[in-house]
């Protein structure tokens, strides 16, 4: 069943290139209500576990140094069919294969440098969130 909530990640390189406040407009004009949101920076310990399901993979190492290489913000999203629309609001892994005027088309690098996070799923966005919030700074 589909939930309302997903989660989301601005990465180390949207926050360096200044990209943040775009990127946080274009998610508030795309009808999302932010429930949670927090400047942060994960440790190394951290980001391994965030990332765990990719520990086997050969990019899992660079995964980790880039995602603790400086801060990030993780939000919780609320909007019908939240996971979905952001997806698509975010557009394709690949910047060069993003849809126009998608997040990623707009303010990627690259495939690894990719500006944002969005949960694949309703159970891997409340996963995710909980992994950043206690419930506590959930709204």
């Amino acid at each position: 069943m589909a939930t309302n909530r997903t989660f989301t990640m601005l990465k180390p390189d949207a926050i360096e290139n200044g990209h943040m406040g775009k990127i946080i407009d274009m998610i508030i004009e795309a009808g999302f209500d932010i429930k949670a949101m927090k400047y942060t920076r994960l440790t190394e310990e951290q980001a391994k576990k965030f990332y765990e399901v990719h520990a086997e993979r050969p990019f899992y190492g660079e995964l980790v140094e880039y995602m603790t290489s400086g801060p990030i913000v993780a939000a919780i999203l609320e909007k019908d069919n939240a996971v979905a629309d952001f997806r698509t609001l975010i557009g394709a892994t690949n910047p060069a294969e993003a849809a126009e005027g998608t997040i990623r088309q707009k303010y990627a690098e690259s495939i690894g440098r990719n500006a944002v996070h969005g949960s694949d799923s309703d159970e891997n966005a409340e996963i995710e969130g909980n992994f950043h919030f206690s419930a506590n700074e959930i709204f």
